[in-house]
């Protein structure tokens, strides 16, 4: 009954058994479970799953000639809304006073309606680049150059690394003809976008910022954190070509 329409009722079953028995051989005995439909990105044509497997393998390629080189060469970044709030440390509000002067006092600061835009980047090693846009501002062609010009010279200031890897989504203003000039302009390669991911649990980025401000985010997280979040690229490169190309089960993205 069940494999004529896996949408079945339980109540529909239980007409010619019991509800008890009727669970206990679809659970225990037929190890089944009801599951809802995960949402995916847009559903891939056979042409577009041999793309991805064939430009997964190639990544996968580099990744066994430069091993951990290649992965320390790679750049990425996300952007978000996230609301206008950077509170003062206990540490950063503390001042001189006299032990007979009363204790200085703050004001607890809330998330402001308001919202900015948040860009990140960074690498295997940390953070490399955050940058705030305000709220009526645009991320255009002519801005997002803006933001690699900066970050393309932080990354040199911080980093030994050379030819780096840039690895961004595929929105209009990263994948215009001047975004294009500009990346060839300042030597950067472009990792091909074919998993519609980023390389680490972004969501806990921007909440962190917003929630905790920008200079306690900076050292919370390890040099392991990005590391291994980086590494995910090539666990998900393996994944993709061995599912030859489709959607990953249960990852986030691939």
């Amino acid at each position: 009954m069940i494999l004529g329409n896996r949408r079945i009722k339980q109540k529909d079953i239980t007409k010619e058994l019991s509800k008890e028995r009727v669970k206990l051989i679809i659970t225990d005995n037929l190890d089944y479970r009801k599951v809802s439909a995960r949402w995916v990105h847009r559903m891939l044509t056979d042409e577009m799953k041999v793309q991805r497997k064939t430009t997964c393998a190639e990544q996968l390629k580099h990744y066994e000639e430069e091993c951990e080189e290649f992965i320390q060469r790679i750049l990425t970044g996300d952007e978000s809304w996230v609301p206008q709030y950077d509170p003062e440390s206990k540490r950063q509000s503390m001042e001189y006073s006299h032990k007979r002067s009363p204790s200085p006092r703050k004001f607890k600061v809330f998330a402001s309606a308001k919202k900015v835009m948040l860009t990140v980047f960074w690498d295997s090693e940390g953070i490399v680049h955050v940058e705030f846009l305000k709220q009526g501002n645009t991320v255009n062609s002519e801005r997002y150059i803006s933001t690699l010009r900066k970050l393309s010279v932080r990354s040199k200031s911080v980093r030994s690394t050379k030819h780096a890897i840039l690895h961004h989504d595929n929105a209009k203003p990263h994948t215009s003809r001047q975004a294009e000039e500009a990346l060839h302009k300042m030597n950067f390669a472009v990792l091909p976008q074919t998993l519609r991911q980023v390389t680490l649990p972004f969501l806990e980025i921007k909440g962190t910022l917003h929630l905790k401000g920008n200079h306690w985010f900076r050292q919370k997280y390890t040099v392991d954190f990005f590391t291994d979040g980086m590494r995910q690229l090539v666990r998900r490169w393996q994944l993709c070509v061995d599912r030859a190309g489709d959607y990953v089960e249960k990852i986030m993205y691939v």
